[in-house]
């Protein structure tokens, strides 16, 4: 349960016949702006009551909540008869719950549904049910909305049953029923496109998208919500906003939605929504919480519960409770005291109707018991594992896992670890952005860990982590095209060469530029976040087909298990485990071996940083593969690192000068790359970008190895050019300036005549080439940990058999002589594994590595 029951609830508008004032209720529904003109004329020439009611409603929709409840005052107060007072109390339901007052709202519920009958009785079971469900009342608030179901299909209200079957879907989704939320929102929206209810039907794809992202379809959700959006106004695109929030927390990007939260929370306190602004303080102390800032996710929890103690929706501050629970855990709090309060806080949740943020209270109170040494098993019992998010989902496996290894039934909870790495591996499955992918596979985290702690074999333990890694990479389809992604790449682009041009001057950049280059920044995110999976995650390989694929060739997996790392081994079919020593000496080692190198591609007669380099590598080697010698006896190896060791420029580790090896996300990547590669008898792309010294003199000498390559430099070296010439190639070099972008790698670039090529630009490759190298800075480097993000990674990903490119700096003065001579050796058939490794490597290009199939 990641918050509160966001959603747009739809608050129903009466339908009267005729024409006049009474057409103006139904243009309230479907154009609220001009409705809303409309009524006030008539009132200037002397409208009545229903023009009031039309004026009330439509100011409501375009953000003037306390305008909108003055009119519908008036309009009571001017009513002549107590049906007409009855219908003005039904539109006063929907507009007093969106102020917060929700008892009030109920109250005049209760005195008009003495005296509505017919279709007006059942329009005001829709709004009533809406005020139910945002006190907290949501077992009524589905009872209500669904007797009346039947009444409004029969009759001839299509805004009514539009809004009415909104309200069933979002209760629907709340309670898990995600197949019948989706079913009732879908009808609601058939009803308001029929209808020509823009702004309703709006809302209720924007609730459509709320479903599927408590579902786990976020890229489906991310659609609705930009399909919905332009066509809402004040509280109702207030609480799409709110939604999308919702979503990125759910996809692992609380960051984020902060700023999407904050701007929301700000408008709808300017314009009186209460009820928004108490769920939109306890969705941000989700945010907060998930951002690892258990302090802020109290302050705003706090205000949260006070909101909703003001506005007595006690069944909402039962949600406050909730959050603040999982907050004290993530302080890191331990007591008894908390286990009395997350297994009472557990009771009060279930008796209120939050079924999945009870389950979530019991899964803390079971991890404080176990970590006091008391039982656990009977909390566990009833926790549902088989629906809800799925970060629900795979917290309860954890909690599974915990107590049964409590017990000593290591076979049992290994089995949990398994069933809930299945749970992370289905989320990510309908995911096709990279960036969510590796999200994704973060939710199973401290799960992974576990497992590899529970891990006594080799076996055991190589088989979670491969499952782990897998998770956040998948085997690439060429996606849908996209011509606004097309088009925002292309304008960034332009843009980027302005920055250029402005930073070459010694200005510094525009303000305005740099909000333009972030907008389209967030525009190409978004449309790549919105597209559905083009494929399923590679399955994680098998030992025997690990170790036939290898032939002579050795193995070497890096895992970090808590604060050790440790290494598997497979030579010759034989699989060993060894335990390296502490990660957190072999990252520190491996950032001043990375400071060393940089300093010396700029100057490798910089002494201090020789010694650094070679004393910070002698470390490295003894820490990493002195232990793992033997096994090794020198093999060509497949190494696949984790965390930090990803950006090891590793080919200046004694043991391994002069020795083939090839650098991967992972051993199955290694074998979807040998095995998936592009095709060996394509054409070869020889590119050299601008402003880089040397480029043209590399690629005129490997010109002379392949006299039919495509050649492209110049003005002719343009992104989509580049782009379009790798397709299908066998081999490719690319000698251009490169950045590497630090937490943002999917926009990392090389620098081309007309801009950047950036990494979102290669998901329109179809057949990536067979054998590329990147001779630039830094471009080898990834981000997102072992899920490897980055232009290098992604290529990988994406289908490259082997990828050549540097994790520090390059000098470009070194870079002709060795890139001829490792091509001569590629070209007379050696493999590029084997080819870098036989040439002399200056310091200048001490970063460059092979990476992929080798």
């Amino acid at each position: 349960m990641i918050g509160p029951f966001r959603g747009a609830w739809g608050v129903v508008p009466p339908h009267e016949t005729g024409g006049g004032e009474g057409s103006l209720l139904r243009l309230a529904a479907a154009d609220p702006a001009t409705a809303y003109a409309r009524a006030l004329a008539l009132l200037d020439g002397g409208g009545g009551v229903l023009a009031l009611r039309v004026a009330g409603l439509a100011a409501k929709e375009l953000g003037r909540l306390d305008e909108g409840l003055a009119f519908l005052h008036r309009a009571l107060d001017l009513a002549d008869d107590v049906y007409t007072a009855a219908q003005v109390r039904m539109n006063l339901v929907g507009l007093l719950t969106a102020r917060g007052d929700v008892a009030g709202a109920l109250a005049h519920a209760k005195e008009a549904e003495t005296v509505l009958d017919g279709p007006d009785a059942d329009r005001l079971a829709a709004n009533k049910a809406c005020a139910l469900a945002r006190s907290g009342r949501l077992d009524e608030a589905h009872d209500v909305a669904a007797q009346a179901l039947p009444r409004l299909r029969r009759g001839h209200d299509p805004a009514a049953l539009n809004g009415l079957l909104t309200n069933l879907g979002l209760a629907r989704a709340l309670r898990g029923d995600f197949a019948g939320a989706e079913s009732a929102l879908a009808e609601a929206i058939a009803v308001g496109e029929e209808a020509g209810l823009r702004h309703q039907t709006a809302m209720s794809k924007g609730n459509l998208g709320f479903a599927m992202a408590r579902r786990g379809d976020v890229p489906r959700a991310l659609r609705l919500y930009a399909e919905a959006e332009p066509h809402l106004t004040g509280e109702r695109l207030a609480q799409c906003r709110f939604d999308q929030a919702e979503t990125l927390i759910l996809a692992g990007l609380p960051d984020e939605a902060r700023p999407v939260l904050l701007a929301a929370l700000e408008e709808t306190t300017a314009n009186g929504y209460g009820c928004d602004v108490a769920d939109g303080f306890l969705l941000l102390a989700h945010a907060e919480l998930a951002a690892g800032h258990p302090e802020q996710c109290t302050e705003a929890a706090e205000r949260a519960r006070a909101t909703f103690a003001e506005q007595e929706r006690t069944g909402w501050m039962l949600l406050a409770e909730h959050v603040l629970l999982r907050a004290r855990w993530a302080s890191g709090e331990r007591s008894a005291v908390l286990l009395r309060s997350a297994v009472a806080t557990a009771e009060r949740l279930e008796s209120g109707g939050w079924v999945d943020a009870a389950d979530e209270a019991r899964i803390v109170a079971a991890r404080v018991a176990l970590s006091l040494g008391r039982p656990a098993g009977h909390l566990l019992s009833s926790v549902g594992r088989a629906s809800g998010p799925a970060s629900a989902q795979i917290a309860a496996w954890h909690a599974v896992a915990l107590e049964r290894s409590a017990r000593a039934d290591r076979k049992g909870a290994v089995a949990a670890v398994r069933l809930g790495l299945q749970v992370s591996e289905d989320h990510a499955e309908v995911l096709d952005a990279l960036d969510l992918r590796a999200r994704a596979s973060g939710l199973a985290t401290e799960l992974a860990e576990f497992g590899l702690g529970l891990a006594c074999s080799p076996r055991e333990l190589l088989a979670v982590e491969e499952r782990r890694r897998a998770i956040a990479r998948p085997a690439r389809v060429r996606p849908p095209e996209d011509p606004e992604r097309a088009a925002a790449l292309a304008a960034l682009r332009a843009l980027s060469v302005e920055r250029t041009a402005d930073t070459a001057r010694g200005g510094a950049v525009p303000p305005v530029l740099s909000r333009e280059m972030a907008d389209l920044e967030a525009k190409v995110r978004a449309r790549t976040r919105r597209r559905p999976a083009g494929a399923s995650p590679p399955r994680s390989a098998g030992l025997a087909e690990i170790a036939a694929a290898l032939g002579d060739r050795a193995l070497v997996e890096m895992i970090a298990i808590g604060p050790d790392l440790h290494a598997v081994t497979l030579a010759d079919g034989l699989l060993r485990r060894h335990r390296l020593g502490a990660r957190d000496a072999a990252a520190r080692e491996t950032r001043l071996l990375r400071y060393a190198v940089r300093r010396l591609a700029g100057h490798d007669g910089d002494g201090q940083a020789l010694t650094a380099l070679a004393d910070a590598a002698e470390r490295l080697d003894g820490h990493l593969l002195d232990p793992l010698r033997a096994d090794l006896d020198g093999r060509e190896l497949v190494i696949a690192p984790t965390g930090a060791l990803h950006g090891l420029p590793w080919a200046v580790l004694p043991s391994l000068a002069g020795r083939p090896f090839t650098v991967v996300p992972s051993a199955s990547a290694w074998l979807h790359a040998r095995d998936h590669s592009g095709p060996a008898d394509g054409h070869t792309v020889l590119v050299a970008g601008p402003g880089l010294r040397h480029a043209g003199r590399e690629i005129d000498a490997l010109r002379r190895l392949h006299p039919d390559a495509v050649v492209l430099d110049g003005g002719d070296a343009r992104a989509e050019t580049v782009r379009d010439a790798l397709d299908g190639a066998s081999l490719a070099h690319i000698a251009a300036h490169g950045e590497f972008r630090q937490g943002n790698a999917l926009f990392s670039r090389l620098r081309l005549a007309d801009g950047p090529l950036m990494v979102h630009d290669l998901d329109e490759l179809a057949v990536p080439p067979r054998v590329i190298v990147l001779s630039a800075c830094d471009i080898g480097r990834a981000d997102e940990g072992d899920a490897v993000l980055g232009m290098a990674g992604v290529l990988l990903a994406l289908g490259a058999a082997t990828v050549i490119a540097s994790v520090a700096p390059v000098r470009d003065a070194a870079t002709p002589e060795f890139m001829s001579a490792f091509h001569t050796r590629l070209a007379a058939g050696q493999s590029p594994s084997r080819a870098l490794a036989a040439v002399a490597r200056p310091l200048g290009v001490a970063g460059l590595l092979c990476m992929g199939a080798g």
